[in-house]
């Protein structure tokens, strides 16, 4: 009888490994924020799983660029996300990444978008986020938030690390031009800290140890969504909002090309897009307004916004973080 279990269970495992072998994995680079349980990452990847007919996606998370430049062409993922246009370029130049072949008629993005090879999922503005119970009068410009008293506390990121830290920087250039030098001096002594990303800046904020923070205008949805809470609220600056959209690309050297394009494929699905709103707290880059959740609507929503292509914030982007860490070295 032991023969025959062990027999048994040979067998069991013997299918159990051809099984493994023959599923095809999709391995998607993402940020750390992504793949996280709070994050889009488990749901997306429940949501492809049901569609692709049989594949298993793995996520593989970290720094998403800097990761794939340092591989190159040995690198392991077949999709990146998480890029932005503000590193879109260097990673265009590195010629890793292939066509995605994907209609992108279904884009509801505030611009127009040409690209065959960055294929847009989420959007939102970058913004100071506020409590509206705390603060009565919050700035209504980058140069009344740089002129506050030195006592209001803010938290920010670093643009060497942070994407939304890059944002800021850039998003400063535009605004103050030449003079963003001495924009960033008056605002460094308001600043208590600058955190290497998001999670931990914000995470300040909400446990009282800053008035305001660097985030994104779609985040008070989370906190009236998740927690019934309307005490949150973006500060909007009349001289615009940095637009900020999150891409998907294809790599060039996937050995899965279907399953990789069926991904591409996805991303612009209503199954796609429809988590983004409450599980990434962000616009999706392919619904129309009328099916986002109705918390959306009652979000700060700025007037004016201000992109740079990538070329553009490329050729902004060294010196922009050179005066800035020039101003906060001091």
């Amino acid at each position: 009888m032991k023969h025959i279990l062990l027999l048994a269970g040979l067998t069991l495992a013997a299918h159990s490994a051809a099984a493994q072998e023959t599923t095809p994995v999709l391995t998607v680079y993402a940020p750390d924020y992504f793949g996280s349980e709070w994050g889009p990452g488990p749901a997306i990847e429940s949501a492809f799983e049901e569609v692709c007919g049989g594949c298993d996606l793995q996520y593989v998370t970290g720094d998403v660029l800097p990761r794939l430049l340092l591989e190159g062409t040995r690198t392991s993922a077949d999709i990146a996300i998480g890029l932005n246009t503000d590193e879109s370029k260097k990673a265009r130049d590195s010629g890793l990444f292939a066509p995605h072949s994907v209609d992108t008629s279904a884009l509801t993005l505030p611009l127009a978008w040409q690209d065959d090879t960055f294929l847009p999922f989420n959007w939102s503005y970058t913004a100071f986020i506020y409590d509206n119970t705390k603060m009565a009068n919050p700035p209504k410009s980058f140069q009344e938030l740089v002129d506050m008293p030195d006592d209001v506390r803010l938290v920010i990121q670093d643009p060497r690390s942070s994407i939304s830290g890059l944002a800021l920087v850039l998003w400063g250039k535009s605004v103050f031009g030449d003079k963003a030098g001495e924009a960033w001096e008056k605002l460094a002594p308001k600043v208590v800290t600058v955190t290497k990303g998001w999670s931990e800046a914000y995470g300040m904020f909400t446990d009282g140890e800053a008035d305001m923070v660097l985030s994104y205008t779609t985040s008070p949805a989370y906190h009236i969504i998740a927690e019934e809470d309307q005490s949150k609220s973006a500060a909007l600056f009349d001289e615009g909002h940095y637009f900020l959209v999150e891409m998907a690309a294809k790599l060039a050297g996937t050995d899965q090309p279907e399953l990789a394009d069926q991904f591409m494929e996805f991303v612009l699905s209503p199954k796609f897009q429809n988590i983004i709103p409450t599980a990434n707290w962000s616009y999706p880059a392919a619904l129309p307004e009328d099916q986002w959740p109705e918390a959306f609507s009652q979000l700060n929503y700025p007037q004016k916004a201000i992109f740079l292509d990538e070329n553009q914030a490329a050729d902004l982007r060294d010196e922009a973080i050179a005066e800035w860490q020039t101003a906060f070295s001091k």
